[in-house]
Formats: C-alpha cells, sequence, structure tokens
C-alpha cells in the first residue's frame, strides 16, 4: 500500500506518543487529521492546538462526518492498545475502511529514506532522541519519530528543513512490543537492552531474544548494528546478523566510556573507540545508563559526518527527553527527579546513578506499577531494585489495557522489599504522606499516570525549599 489517492487520516488511540508524532507528520504532509482517545492529557491538548479535531467518545456519532463513507480516500491508524469492542474500530472494520497499524505505516513513511532505527527493552527514546540532536545539530537533514517529548524541541517529532537538498536520514524508535519493529526497514539499527519485557506478548524470555533476532535480520546488508555488549551476549552469537556489529558499554572492550565522574546533574566522561578518543564530555541527563545511550548515539553521529567538536557540542546542549531522568528539583540536601522507568532493570539504573549522585542524602522513591501482568512476572526484581532505596512509597497498579489479575497487586511487591522504611499510600493520600516523610532526595517512578502527579510534586517540593531559607 502507498499513501496514493488518500486524503484524511484517523487515528484511534491518538494521543498515544508514537501514534500523535505519525498524526502531527501527517498534517506536516497536507493531510487532514483527526483523531479519537479514551481520556484528554497534555498531548491530546497539544494535537487539538495544533489544528487536529480529537474525540474522546467511543461513539459513531463522534466520527468525523468527512470521514464516514470515505473508504477510498481515509486511512485508519489503530493502536493494538484499543480493546477489541471498540465501537469505532469495529466499525472502520466492518465498512471496508483501510486499517493500518502504526508500525506498518511507521514502516511504509521510512521506506524510501535512509533509516537508522533504534531497538531495545530500555534506552530507546534517549538514544534516538540524542542521536536526532547530534545530527541536527550538526548540522546533517533529519526527521525522528520519538516515543517521548524532548526538551530541545519540545516534540516527538523532529521534521528536516524542507529547503535542503539533501534528502533526511530518518531516526525511529524500534518497539518491541507486539512485534511492532519487525515492520521497519533500517539500513543501521542500534539494540540498547534485550531484557525479559513484554511477556504478556512473547511469553517467555526466549522469544523475545528470538524477536530481536529476527529484527537483526531486517538491517540492510551493507549496514551496521551497534549493540550493548550485554544485550549481545543475552543475544548469542548466532542471532546476530552477518554484517558489520559493533558492541558498546561502560565496561565494552569495543566502544566505550572511560574516566565517568557522577556530579550532581551531570555525567563526565571520555569516548574511546580504538584510536578514536574525544575527552571530556558532559552529558546533562544524568547517569550511568545515559552515558552508556550516549555512547551509541555518538557512535552513529560520527559515522553520519558529524565532527569530534560537534558532538561535544551537541552532547553539551542536549536538554534530554520529558520524565527520562528528568531533574524538577536540584538543590543542597533537596532534589526531585521524575523518570519513566516501569521495569526492574531500568529501575536499578535509575536509582544506583542518584545514589552515586548524592551518596550522603536519604533516597525516597515512589513507584506506581505497570501493568499487572509486568508487576506479577517481575514481582521478585522489582522488590531487589527499589530496595536500593531507604524509603519506598508504592502506589496501586496501574492497569492501561489490561483487567486485574486476581491476587496481583502493590502488596505482593512490599513484602519483599529490604528498604528501611516502605508503605503503600493512595494517590489521593500521597501529598499527606510526603509531608509527614519530608523527604531529601525524591524520585518518582512508573510509566502509567503518574505524570498527572509530578507538577503538583514540584511544586510542593519548591515551596519546601523557599520556606526553609527563610
Amino acid at each position: 500500500m502507498s499513501f496514493e489517492g488518500i486524503h484524511r487520516v484517523y487515528f484511534l488511540g491518538i494521543g498515544g506518543i508514537g501514534m500523535s508524532a505519525l498524526a502531527r507528520w501527517f498534517q506536516h504532509e497536507g493531510y487532514a487529521v483527526s483523531g479519537y482517545d479514551r481520556t484528554p492529557s497534555a498531548l491530546t491538548d497539544a494535537l487539538i492546538n495544533e489544528g487536529m479535531p480529537v474525540t474522546f467518545e467511543d461513539t459513531l456519532e463522534s466520527i468525523p462526518a468527512d470521514l464516514k463513507d470515505a473508504q477510498k480516500n481515509s486511512l485508519i491508524v489503530w493502536t493494538p492498545a484499543l480493546p477489541k469492542e471498540s465501537i469505532q474500530l469495529n466499525y472502520f472494520t466492518s465498512k471496508g475502511y483501510s486499517l493500518k497499524k502504526r508500525s506498518e505505516v511507521l514502516g511504509m513513511v521510512t521506506r524510501n529514506f535512509y533509516t537508522i532505527a533504534v531497538a531495545g527493552t530500555h534506552g530507546k527514546t534517549t538514544t534516538s532522541s540524542l542521536i536526532a540532536h547530534l545530527l541536527k545539530d550538526g548540522g546533517k537533514p533529519v526527521a525522528a519519530f520519538l516515543g517521548g517529548i524532548t526538551q530541545n524541541y519540545q516534540s516527538n517529532l523532529i521534521l528536516g528543513d524542507k529547503k535542503s537538498k539533501e534528502k533526511s536520514v530518518v531516526v525511529v524508535e524500534a518497539d518491541e512490543f507486539d512485534r511492532s519493529f519487525l515492520r521497519l526497514h533500517p539500513n543501521e539499527a542500534i539494540i540498547t537492552s534485550t531484557d525479559a519485557d513484554h511477556l504478556d506478548i512473547y511469553g517467555d524470555e526466549n522469544t523475545i531474544l528470538e524477536g530481536f533476532g529476527e529484527f537483526t535480520k531486517l538491517i540492510d546488508k551493507k549496514g551496521k548494528l551497534f549493540i550493548q555488549f550485554n544485550a549481545a551476549d543475552r543475544l548469542g552469537e548466532s542471532r546476530l546478523p552477518k554484517i558489520v556489529t559493533r558492541k558498546y558499554g561502560l565496561r565494552s572492550e569495543g566502544i566505550r566510556a572511560e574516566n565517568i565522574q557522577a556530579k550532581a546533574g551531570s555525567f563526565l566522561f571520555d569516548y574511546v573507540d580504538g584510536d578514536k578518543v574525544i575527552k571530556g564530555l558532559e552529558l546533562f541527563i544524568p547517569g550511568f545508563h545515559n552515558v552508556e545511550n550516549a555512547l551509541a548515539a555518538i557512535a552513529i553521529a560520527i559515522e553520519q559526518g558529524v565532527s569530534d567538536e560537534q558532538v561535544k557540542k551537541g552532547l553539551g546542549s542536549f536538554k534530554g527527553v520529558k520524565r527520562r531522568f528528568e531533574i524538577h528539583v536540584n538543590r543542597e540536601q533537596l532534589v526531585y527527579i521524575d523518570d519513566y522507568a516501569h521495569h526492574p532493570e531500568e529501575i536499578r539504573a535509575c536509582l544506583s546513578s542518584v545514589i552515586a549522585m548524592y551518596p550522603a542524602s536519604k533516597l525516597t522513591v515512589i513507584f506506581q506499577p505497570h501493568l499487572y501482568s509486568r508487576t506479577r512476572d517481575f514481582a521478585e526484581g522489582f522488590s531487589e531494585s527499589l530496595s536500593l532505596a531507604d524509603e519506598v512509597v508504592l502506589l496501586d497498579i496501574y492497569p492501561a489495557r489490561e483487567l486485574p489479575i486476581p491476587g496481583v497487586s502493590s502488596e505482593m511487591l512490599l513484602e519483599n522489599i529490604q528498604a528501611k522504611e516502605k508503605v503503600i499510600v493512595s494517590k489521593e493520600g500521597l501529598m499527606d504522606y510526603l509531608a509527614k516523610s519530608n523527604p531529601e532526595i525524591l524520585v518518582t517512578l512508573g510509566a502509567g499516570d503518574i505524570d498527572r502527579l509530578v507538577p503538583k510534586i514540584a511544586e510542593w517540593m519548591n515551596s519546601r525549599q523557599k520556606l526553609n531559607a527563610v
């Protein structure tokens, strides 16, 4: 299928981070774009302000009039997170509309571009955003479909300059959920991690590794794969493609970081790749895991002709991605960091970095588990990684697309957490609890709706600082 003859595009789940990036691209290309989502959000507000009609009612009446009986020139993009009983989804299916998943459409969009695909169970958004920034800041034509809102561009879509005579390099996130990454056509690829996740889709760890193995086979035979060295070990040599494959990591023998220094608000390091050394790099999105993400991004930027000085400048000006180790308050003995971490390894990476930055301070963590199935499948890992904190506050599980599973709740994590203080509180009671707890270093974690509490928590932390300063 091509987009020839298509005049209007309707998104079922337009408020999703990946869906909204595609919606913005189609609007930029001149299509009439509209959509449905279950609940309003900052993203749907932004899309409405950009001129895209959005409805929040899953009814036939809320479908735009010009979309009805317009099967021949309409494209319906839908997300697998949509319930099967969705009225609109069933209407478009029964009426013979062209329905495509986001991953299919993204594959179609990028088919005619030189594509850099970033895969991995953790680190995709930060790595792809940093690649896009290094290329754009380095004067290279680039377009990027991202899984988060970059602080530099305040968008999940970065577009190339239409005046440029060079064709843009396209950077995309290769999402393993629902095997979406198998629809892409990468020229080069990065794999940041291959930890077990999405077992509701894959069933077991070996099957997800097989999925990543299939993804590597999609890389152009003249292309390259950059893979984190632990991820490569987990994948195994038999699953790696017969193309140039470069390993990277903090302790890798290939592309690596040396002389790492953790500061309050940044990490310093040297980039080393054989005889290639770039010294004195400073990354203002802290974390050992982000240094590792930066290694992959720098390697790609160098491949694309970005100079050492441009790399250094671009890295120093990168402001990060919303909800990826996002520092909201950073004052002496009073710090607030918010992160999207929702997997035990992500939590471990985040908290280990916070401890390295603030080793003498009490660490309080608020965690909202995401999905009943993930909580069940990785309960032991969650309890172990959260035990790095001095104080753990658990919220109820955010169900997302799932119905409750009997016996699965935040309670099953609490018992095995080894923190000095641990408690379960409601979202409604959180602020009262924090007022009594008086945290020093506070971290919020989760992929659900915990982000709606962030502004209130940040405001409260700042007000405490002002009171303490009087």
